[in-house]
């Protein structure tokens, strides 16, 4: 059992246009690059985006299709983030002309579990949602 890591979960999303991807996701949403490998041609084949509460995200593209991860498709994915800044996040969506689903507001959840949330989307259709709640899962 791992525990007390902020990296124990690596999400992996990929993204037809990754180096786009990378920018929206610092300049915009707040990540914070960790790690950015491109390839001969300049194209991000690998990223890893740290969030400042913890936690991490890697980030590959589809057109990369040599690995177990080959033929993945962008778009399909959601991520809940916890954050007390959803605010701050919804300001910088506005400001980057960014699609947002569900401005800031007070929600229930399915568990009964109340949150202050934020739900847009990225520029390949990706869902990420902010929010206070910070998960029976132990998420601080």
């Amino acid at each position: 059992m791992i525990e007390n890591s902020p990296t124990a979960l690596l999400p992996i999303l990929h993204y037809d246009d990754t180096r786009a991807a990378v920018r929206f996701l610092v300049d915009v949403l707040g990540f914070r690059e960790a790690l950015v490998a491109t390839d001969d041609e300049g194209d991000v084949v690998h990223a890893e985006l740290a969030w400042p509460g913890g936690g991490a995200l890697v980030l590959g593209g589809t057109k990369h299709v040599d690995s177990v991860h080959g033929g993945m498709r962008a778009g399909s994915n959601a991520i809940y983030l916890v954050s007390d800044e959803v605010d701050a996040v919804h300001q910088r969506v506005l400001a980057a002309g960014g699609d947002v689903l569900e401005p800031p507001h007070h929600a229930k959840f399915g568990s009964g579990a109340s949150s202050y949330t934020l739900t847009v989307r990225d520029p390949e259709g990706n869902l990420w949602t902010f929010g206070t709640y910070r998960s029976a899962a132990g998420g601080s």
